[in-house]
């Protein structure tokens, strides 16, 4: 990932129960996610959507969150506990290059991307691997903040989503982001 990572104590802005007001997590992915799927939350930082999606998927699903800051996903895991929902989700530390997920090839239902795309050097090389992860039908929600990402630069990733071999499933208003719902076919 770039040197315009997030700095990891931002995470307390991010899992703050004041951007609930904006941004609730059950209603932005409500809609795509089923009790008992396998879910993906890339650059979960502190878990504002892998606590509720870990409550969504229910008892026999689960929710593996990826962060390349070892102290987001501490964080992470210590609210899973308090929250009762540590048992549903797996943490993993992703290096600089790559998401570490080549051991889920074809097992990810859905997949969330929020605020993250414009943080990785190769969002090409980053989408590639999602989409190798996502099961055949799986999707991806990718929404990146309009204050960092112009229409210009969001419609860049969007080609490099297709690249990857991503249609375009829909386009999802969500306060403050530039959003597009993803399938992989096939």
């Amino acid at each position: 990932m770039a040197e315009r990572v997030c700095p990891w104590w931002v995470g307390y802005l991010l899992a703050s129960p004041i951007r609930r007001l904006f941004q609730k997590p059950e209603e932005i992915l409500g809609a795509h996610v089923r009790e008992g799927m396998s879910v993906l939350d890339v650059g979960c930082a502190m878990g504002f959507f892998s606590l509720p999606l870990a409550r969504m998927v229910g008892e026999q699903g689960r929710v593996l969150c990826v962060d390349m800051q070892e102290r987001m996903i501490r964080s992470l895991e210590k609210r899973a506990r308090r929250a009762g929902v540590i048992d549903r989700i797996e943490t993993r530390v992703c290096s600089a290059t790559g998401l570490d997920l080549t051991d889920q090839a074809g097992q990810i239902d859905f997949a969330v991307a929020f605020a993250v795309v414009h943080e990785t050097p190769d969002a090409a090389a980053f989408l590639s691997q999602i989409h190798a992860a996502l099961a055949p039908g799986g999707r991806l929600l990718v929404s990146e903040p309009r204050g960092h990402i112009s229409a210009d630069a969001f419609d860049a990733t969007l080609l490099a989503a297709e690249a990857c071999g991503f249609a375009r499933a829909a386009e999802p208003e969500i306060r403050g982001g530039r959003s597009v719902l993803l399938e992989k076919s096939g």
